[in-house]
């Protein structure tokens, strides 16, 4: 079956590197790393997910303001285990 999917260029130019580094085409590239990520087991669900580096958490736009010493936890914000059950 024919499809057309959008590939960012340098993917595309890497994938292409690869097949032919390895003598394939650039199909059975795509269809093996299709079977692959379809074949692997799922990881636990979905994998915590963290801002982005650009975007300030909360406490980096209050921390002026917080009082800090030793016995203070850290900013758990940004542990994603104080995550794990959020919301359910």
């Amino acid at each position: 079956m024919r499809t057309t999917v959008d590939i960012p260029d340098e993917l595309l130019r890497r994938a292409k590197s690869e097949a032919a580094l390895k003598g394939r085409k650039l199909r059975d590239l795509v269809e093996e790393g299709l079977r692959l990520v379809l074949a692997a087991p799922p990881a636990g669900g979905e994998p915590p997910r963290q801002l982005p580096p650009s975007k300030p958490t909360a406490h980096d736009l209050l921390k002026d303001l917080i009082f800090e010493d030793a016995d203070c936890p850290p900013d758990l914000a940004s542990n994603p285990k104080y995550f794990d059950d959020f919301g359910r």
